[in-house]
């Protein structure tokens, strides 16, 4: 692909961002999404074809890089520890780069819940892998005894809700202060995984 046509995707896929965190998926129009991005409608349809195309270039593009890592460190020897932090580093890092997806999956978990878990389904992010590395570090006497699924979810949550929260924790706890609301979030990584560490550990 060329510089000049790899410029115009990024540019729709900005527009497009903005357009459906704004209206949400149903209520966008690819119309807008070209006034948005300031360019012809046709080439809109032209690099992405449809909504639906647009929605998936943007969720993959945000996963590009934290789906190959978490996967790679998923289906390895490391002890749980390690793939604790490597997932909290790596999926607070995906939102500190694209801060509007949380808000964006969730509008369209309550709008259309089989996209997001087909999406999530070919991700080739394979859950059970971690689920076995718990049941052995458990038998090894590494971490207590515990339930897999809701370590997993504890993980995804504890990293996910600052974000979606953002309008409350930034407006309300810390007085609308975009830059206290920044460092808190730059604190999170190892304060999410000292405290799953801590909880789990022998």
């Amino acid at each position: 692909m060329l510089e000049e046509e790899k410029n115009t995707e990024k540019t729709i896929l900005e527009a497009a961002k903005r357009v459906f965190l704004a209206k949400g998926f149903d209520g966008a129009r690819m119309q807008e999404i070209a006034d948005e991005a300031k360019i012809n409608k046709s080439l809109v349809h032209y690099y992405f074809r449809s909504k639906d195309k647009l929605f998936d270039a943007i969720f993959e593009e945000a996963f590009s890089q934290f789906i190959p890592k978490v996967a790679e460190t998923m289906a390895s020897d490391k002890d749980i520890f390690e793939k604790i932090t490597i997932f909290v580093d790596t999926y607070i890092e995906m939102f500190i780069n694209n801060p509007h997806i949380p808000t964006f999956i969730l509008h369209e978990i309550n709008r259309n819940p089989d996209r997001i878990v087909d999406l999530l389904k070919n991700s080739k992010i394979n859950p059970s892998l971690f689920v076995v590395s718990i049941m052995q570090e458990m038998q090894n006497g590494a971490i207590k005894p515990l339930h897999p699924l809701h370590l997993i979810i504890n993980m995804i949550s504890l990293c996910v809700f600052p974000f979606a929260a953002k309008p409350i924790i930034k407006g309300f706890i810390l007085n609308n202060d975009e830059a206290l609301f920044n460092q808190f979030i730059a604190e999170r990584k190892k304060e999410v995984t000292a405290f799953i560490i801590r909880s789990i550990k022998n």
